[in-house]
């Protein structure tokens, strides 16, 4: 009786961290790091993008597809990659409660570092109304094409592949879309 006693306390005691590293990280935010190191700080967060600090631990993660463990320490990781370039940065956790992916624009300043988060919607809509105006105004046809290939350039030129940009954008579809 006392043996059961003594686990049961024990698993009562542990349980709560059992528990939070099972599932914590369901979404994340990306700034830069404190020491200013040209370093990307991954944030755990909430559903409203409000950090959360119960987080800890080792967590697989994807890193412009480079599988990466970084460590959670009171819901904040330190990416090891340094950023000497403006680019842009596609991060992915996969978890039980599902995959959990981001496309950043990281600018480089003197100052620092400067991470703007690319809405999915954006990759498809852009095109879309460049494409849509090339077929009402046929004067405007050999602009638009120019302007997307300007863009293709800059994107692949910034680190954003094709392949990258249709996994954002699926992932994008999969979110708002009830597929389990």
């Amino acid at each position: 009786m006392k043996k059961t006693f003594f686990f049961l306390s024990i698993l009562v005691a542990f349980a709560p961290l059992l528990y939070a590293q099972q599932d914590s990280l369901k979404n994340f935010i990306v700034k830069e790091n404190l020491i200013k190191n040209d370093k990307l700080a991954i944030i755990a967060a909430d559903d409203k993008e409000q950090p959360v600090e119960y987080v800890n631990g080792m967590y697989m993660m994807s890193i412009n597809g480079f599988k990466q463990e970084l460590t959670f320490n009171n819901g904040v990781a330190v990416a090891p990659q340094q950023i000497d370039k403006s680019t842009f940065v596609y991060i992915k956790h996969k978890s039980a409660a599902g995959t959990h992916g981001k496309l950043y624009y990281i600018l480089k300043k003197e100052s620092g570092l400067n991470p703007i988060k690319i809405n999915w919607l954006m990759l498809v809509v852009i095109p879309l109304i460049l494409i849509s105006l090339a077929s009402m105004f046929r004067k405007f046809i050999v602009l638009a094409i120019l302007i997307l290939v300007v863009l293709m350039l800059f994107n692949n030129s910034n680190g954003l592949s094709i392949s990258t940009l249709l996994e954002t954008i699926t992932d994008g579809i999969k979110s708002i879309l009830p597929i389990t």
